[in-house]
């Protein structure tokens, strides 16, 4: 055992200075539902994730519903369900847009739009290969949670299959 409790090597491809670092910056996020809505042909379960002293503003949130159905206007092209997860983040180092649905196949589809902090006019799809944060793939993570036992392995009919899925959202702290 090492002198810090430790046990085995660690591969020399990892980076662990990095990785402590990043776990003593780790912390809890806000989530907030926003509601439900139809956008660009889609049901949408829409959140507000907020890092420590930031908010999802009204222009931030409107600016992100624009976006959203503009996005999600051209689903029947993805396969797409009509079902959709949208998360407004005010992150600590900008504003980010994730409109998530549900497509043929038990497949999804996962567009990132991103942008500086407060200026949602200059939201731009993310660069290729950006993926969900720790604290989105939370939120997704819930919403594929409650798209499982709600929608696909309920029981009855569509209209209470997503009442429940609808009713279904994550609050509070993620981290």
């Amino acid at each position: 055992m090492s002198e810090n409790g430790e046990t085995g090597q660690t591969p020399e491809g990892v980076d662990t200075g990095a990785l402590l670092a990043l776990a003593e910056q780790h912390h809890a996020r806000t989530s907030r539902a926003l509601g439900t809505r139809e956008l660009g042909g889609h049901l949408v379960k829409t959140y507000a994730l907020e890092a420590p002293r930031r908010l999802v503003s009204a222009k931030v949130e409107a600016e992100a519903l624009r976006v959203a159905e503009a996005h999600l206007g051209l689903g029947s092209a993805r396969g797409s369900l009509g079902l959709a997860v949208l998360i407004v983040h005010a992150g600590g180092d900008g504003d980010y847009v994730l409109v998530h649905s549900w497509i043929e196949g038990h497949m999804s589809d996962l567009a990132i739009f991103a942008g500086p902090a407060g200026r949602p006019e200059q939201l731009r799809p993310g660069r290729s290969g950006l993926a969900p944060c720790v604290w989105e793939a939370a939120v997704l993570a819930h919403e594929r949670d409650a798209f499982t036992r709600h929608v696909l392995d309920a029981r009855g009919g569509i209209a209470d299959r997503l009442a429940a899925w609808e009713a279904d959202t994550l609050e509070g702290g993620v981290r």
